[in-house]
């Protein structure tokens, strides 16, 4: 009993009907009837009253629903004696909205554990004798620079430089990705990871406002005040319905010449948490979507997913990894191919270049281990040089390493490909072929989107023709736009005619294009800011694969949506010839139409749940 009577806290005017209707049974028992029909007319007529405001009010704001209905049906059946069946209508409608906020919380409730997990504290370490210590400040009073000490099982405040040797993150809030992530020393944080079983020490690189966290902190609130399209449609459903519902009241009160089959039939015919079952399976979509890594900025967002046509990929870092990758050795002067590679990386160890990580990794990836190197000098930009088991090799461009070794063979490169030269010992001894590869899910992903109804699909790259068109032909992209600059992929996009278009980038440079889509989608959680500021949906996980997730929840969710209207119009149209005919008295149609309220409610839900599409495509690639 009295978790019941907490749980009414939440929702007052349940409790008060439900008290009255009390009180008016005792009277009715008590031997008062005149007095309980008094006592619930002059309450229901009351709740009509003030839901006729909010009715004003909305018609003011251009949004139409069926409280005409409730409140014409309340006013019908008290004129016509049924004060109880009055009753039962305002209770219907009472619960019905609690049912849907119950339904929308938990829709949300993946979206709301971002913004409730938000750190307040942070753990400030200051100088204290010789060691220092840690205070607790407000996490807003953080600065870039300042060092931080994070607990274990905390979630890092802000981002930040991890200055201990190593350690453990659950990165699954932002990323989706569910198993622990390692970070070494120097390597960037995000906020909002928590981290594992040992206190780490942090150098903060960003205040709070501006770290990752915060930033989806604000995504996310931004999408759960968004009112999506689909909903302002959902409402004006309610016009012809309206016009329905009076045309049979009015029919059957003329043919039969009872006032009361007017009255019965408009108790059937107040379906208004019905039309409010839209958002909630918008919500539930969009909760889905958190819950993949996928924040979705909102509702209207969803319904545009739904209608893609056209997709549009950036190239380099969302068709393909946005970093150099050893892709070939080819050695010169008989030396084996991990040899060559094997005196590459023993110099390369040294460098900072890029391309020289990507040959350091490449050794590693084939298990070869880096020699120990000595007298190692680097030319800014040009190459390195260093004495590796008493020969000196020489690594870098082709001008660096043929002053070493007195010229260089022509050796083929396929397209996009970068070649960096080794000399040893005065002798050119090959040459080690770098390249941008195609992401492994790239390819997966092009064909679910066909599978999805997106039929047209281009790249637009500021990147060369024969580059851009080889990893087209891998992927099997449509559409090759290639050396274009910012401004050309905006008037590109406004140019296509199949719309809407979907634009998926990852760069500073994407952030218009991304904005002059229909839907903008930035990829990688550690992707711009710019890129994901401007774009509709964030996917927060680095997976290309994401971008088809979006489509077809939104298309899901636009199934269930029309669903949930579909199946309420049809079952309180039914209901309403039933009761015209006259086999439905008022209090049983008003019992019947909260059974046809939650019912929607609940099939809105379905949202929140994959649909066959996304089962037939399988789990995304980890």
């Amino acid at each position: 009993m009295l978790r019941v009577i907490s749980a009414l806290r939440g929702y007052p005017l349940i409790g008060l009907t439900l008290l009255v209707g009390a009180a008016g049974g005792v009277l009715e028992l008590g031997g008062q009837p005149v007095a309980a029909r008094w006592l619930l007319s002059v309450y229901t007529l009351s709740f009509a009253a003030r839901r006729s405001l909010h009715m004003v009010a909305a018609l003011r704001r251009g949004r139409y629903g069926v409280d005409v209905l409730a409140v014409t049906a309340i006013v019908a059946t008290v004129a016509v004696g049924e004060h109880w069946a009055s009753l039962v209508v305002v209770l219907m409608l009472t619960t019905g909205e609690a049912l849907d906020t119950i339904a929308a919380g938990r829709a949300t409730r993946e979206l709301s554990a971002l913004m409730s997990r938000a750190p307040q504290t942070a753990h400030l370490l200051v100088p204290h004798g010789q060691f220092d210590r840690s205070v607790d400040v407000p996490v807003d009073t953080v600065c870039a620079g300042d060092t931080l000490l994070v607990k274990p099982g905390e979630i890092l405040p802000v981002d930040g430089v991890l200055l201990s040797a190593s350690g453990a993150f659950d990165e699954s809030s932002l990323t989706g990705e569910p198993l622990p992530v390692e970070h070494t020393r120097g390597e960037s944080l995000l906020s909002g990871s928590v981290n594992g079983s040992s206190a780490i020490h942090v150098r903060a690189t960003a205040a709070a406002a501006d770290s990752q966290y915060q930033r989806i902190v604000d995504l996310v609130e931004n999408a759960q005040r968004s009112r999506a399209p689909f909903v302002r449609l959902a409402d004006r459903v309610a016009v012809p319905f309206t016009l329905l519902a009076f045309a049979i009241a009015g029919g059957a009160w003329w043919l039969s010449g009872d006032v009361g089959r007017f009255a019965e039939v408009l108790v059937v015919a107040t379906p208004c948490p019905l039309l409010i079952a839209a958002p909630v399976a918008f919500m539930a979509g969009m909760s889905r979507a958190a819950r993949l890594g996928i924040i979705v900025k909102g509702g209207g967002t969803l319904e545009t997913l739904a209608r893609v046509r056209t997709a549009a990929f950036d190239k380099t870092g969302t068709l393909t990894r946005g970093a150099p990758e050893l892709a070939m050795v080819q050695p010169a002067d008989g030396l084996g191919d991990d040899d060559l590679l094997a005196a590459a990386a023993s110099v390369e160890l040294f460098s900072t270049h890029p391309l020289a990580s990507a040959i350091v990794a490449g050794a590693r990836e084939r298990g070869l281990e880096a020699t120990p190197a000595v007298a190692a000098t680097e030319a800014t930009a040009r190459g390195a040089t260093a004495t590796v088991d008493g020969h000196r090799v020489v690594v870098g461009k082709a001008s660096f390493v043929a002053a070493e070794a007195g010229g260089i063979p022509p050796l083929p490169l396929g397209p996009g490909e970068s070649a960096v030269h080794v000399a040893i010992d005065g002798r050119y001894a090959g040459q080690l072929a770098l390249a941008d590869r195609v992401r492994p899910e790239a390819h997966r992903t092009l064909a679910a989107l066909r599978r999805s109804g997106v039929h047209h699909t281009l790249m637009l790259t500021g990147d060369a023709e024969p580059t851009a068109r080889h990893i087209a032909e891998q992927i099997g992209v449509d559409d090759v736009r290639a050396g274009l600059l910012p401004q050309d992929k905006v008037d590109v996009v406004a140019g296509l005619p199949d719309r809407p278009v979907m634009m998926v980038g990852d760069g500073v440079n994407d952030a218009p294009v991304l904005a002059a889509a229909e839907v903008g989608v930035a990829m990688g959680a550690r992707g711009s800011t710019a890129a994901s500021e401007s774009a509709d949906v964030v996917v927060m996980l680095d997976d290309l694969y994401r971008s088809v997730r979006a489509v077809q929840i939104g298309r899901r969710t636009m199934r269930v949506a029309w669903q949930a209207i579909a199946i309420g119009l049809g079952l309180s149209v039914g209901l309403m010839l039933v009761a015209a005919a006259g086999f439905l008295p008022a209090i049983a149609g008003a019992w019947a139409q909260e059974l046809v309220d939650l019912v929607c409610i609940l099939w809105a839900l379905l949202a929140h749940q994959p649909g066959a599409e996304e089962r037939e495509s399988g789990p995304e690639p980890t």
